[in-house]
């Protein structure tokens, strides 16, 4: 039954901040290629510690203490003013234009692998629009409809991977055959557990570092939606929690059981899970039905993920054109019912436009350039906690990271340090004639420039 307020409840923004992070194990393939599989669930273990549990923490505190529409760009706009939290905006929406181009097209990409002749030229861009049309019809029903939406859509993508998991055990641990004795079980155990270790050929543990943290990024996206959130102050801070550990498990496990299934780390790349499926349920009816099953999952990947971060993007627009900063007509919003909260269908429109536009685009997902933007606006998120703290300690914080000043300080150290890391390791990749590294500097140099332009055209008080 639908609460009167029209608001999402906890379990879908749960589900809407996992597909906005993660979207399943797809993704993670070429970790694999990088690392293998002993550094790779080393790095899926150790990564959430230092990344997603100190970021979730910080998103906990602020979002429940600041509970407004639009977020990231609230928090640091009070924290730092007006000019850092235009750059904050400016960071998020630049970087949506690189990101959200490519989960259409792998919709498109999934759905070739069981239908190539339906994705065949303007085919497969017709497709992808398809895909921004529908999530622009969704997110048009409201955060409501995303988040429960996004319940149902995780739970059919991860279906598929508890089959995988329990046919790759039920290999491991009986081979086809009657249960092993515990002297034969102890050796199949110790054999799998080899193939963990087994060398690659051509490792980049820095790669895989920067694919790692890629894969768990985007914590702060579901903040921008709080007003349509029931409850915000109690249900931001579980969401956190819960949705940082959903990831972190439906990432290794599932690698850790095609790996002791004993699929080659050197097959996996882009795509791969179609071929583990293959590899460990057999050529047989299972193993097909499994395949089909993998691909169906790969498709509401790029389509759960759009849907999820079309609702956070949209929300961004919408703020700024509240403060005078963007054209007033962004600040339409659908009538509010008893049964769904205001939607801002002028930005949602604005932004679905923009992104279907950047569908032909020839952008690659550069890893470096989405943790330059992505990395500054986060750590922008960081000095606003801390700065939130000092400045306005009374302010009611219904969660509080633990320890006082010196805790939430030291939250940010670890992201910190790790997305310096990845951009020294990222340092040689290109754009075209120019690093990629300097050119995600000049579009965030540009926020600036964006900012006066804003205020040229803000309405005088």
């Amino acid at each position: 039954m639908r609460h009167a307020n029209g608001k999402m409840r906890l379990l879908p923004l749960v589900a809407a901040t996992y597909f906005m992070v993660a979207g399943g194990p797809y993704g993670l393939e070429d970790i694999l290629g990088d690392a293998g599989y002993a550094r790779a669930l080393l790095l899926l273990l150790v990564v959430p510690l230092i990344w997603s549990l100190p970021t979730a923490l910080m998103v906990g505190e602020l979002a429940s203490a600041l509970p407004q529409e639009g977020g990231y760009y609230c928090w640091v706009r009070r924290a730092l003013g007006g000019f850092w939290g235009f750059q904050e905006a400016w960071l998020s929406l630049a970087a949506s234009i690189f990101d959200m181009a490519i989960y259409p097209v792998l919709f498109v990409t999934y759905l070739a692998r069981v239908a190539p002749s339906l994705t065949a030229g303007a085919r497969g861009t017709l497709w992808a629009l398809a895909v921004v049309a529908l999530c622009t019809l969704w997110n048009l029903r409201g955060a409501r409809s995303v988040g429960e939406g996004s319940v149902a859509m995780m739970a059919v993508l991860l279906a598929p991977f508890a089959v995988l998991v329990a046919v790759a055990l039920w290999n491991i641990l009986f081979a086809h055959s009657a249960p092993a004795a515990p002297q034969a079980l102890a050796g199949r155990l110790t054999r799998s557990f080899a193939l963990l270790r087994a060398p690659i050929a051509a490792p980049s543990f820095a790669a895989a570092v920067s694919i790692t943290l890629w894969n768990y990024m985007g914590w702060d996206n579901a903040s921008t939606v709080a007003q349509e959130v029931e409850d915000p102050q109690r249900n931001y801070p579980r969401a956190m929690l819960v949705s940082a550990a959903l990831v972190a498990l439906t990432y290794i496990v599932p690698l850790a059981a095609v790996g002791l299934a004993g699929v080659p780390a050197d097959r996996f790349s882009t795509g791969a899970w179609t071929d583990a499926a293959r590899f460990i349920a057999g050529p047989g009816r299972v193993g097909s039905a499994l395949v089909l099953a993998v691909v169906a999952g790969g498709m509401l990947n790029g389509g759960g993920m759009f849907n999820a971060l079309m609702l956070s993007y949209a929300r961004v627009p919408y703020a700024l054109a509240q403060d005078g900063l963007l054209p007033h007509f962004l600040t339409r919003t659908t009538r509010a019912t008893p049964a769904r909260a205001p939607v801002p269908w002028a930005s949602v429109l604005v932004c679905a436009a923009a992104w279907a536009l950047a569908l032909r685009l020839s952008f690659e997902r550069l890893i470096s350039i989405d943790l330059v933007l992505y990395g500054a606006s986060l750590l922008l998120e960081f000095v606003a906690l801390a700065v939130l703290r000092v400045r306005e300690p009374a302010l009611p914080r219904p969660f509080r990271i633990p320890g006082g000043l010196p805790a939430a300080i030291a939250a940010g150290v670890g992201p910190a340090a790790l997305i310096a890391f990845a951009l020294y390791a990222a340092r040689q990749e290109r754009v075209g004639p120019l690093p990629a590294l300097a050119f995600a500097a000049i579009i965030a140099a540009a926020g600036p420039l964006a900012w006066l332009l804003a205020r040229l055209g803000a309405p005088r008080s």
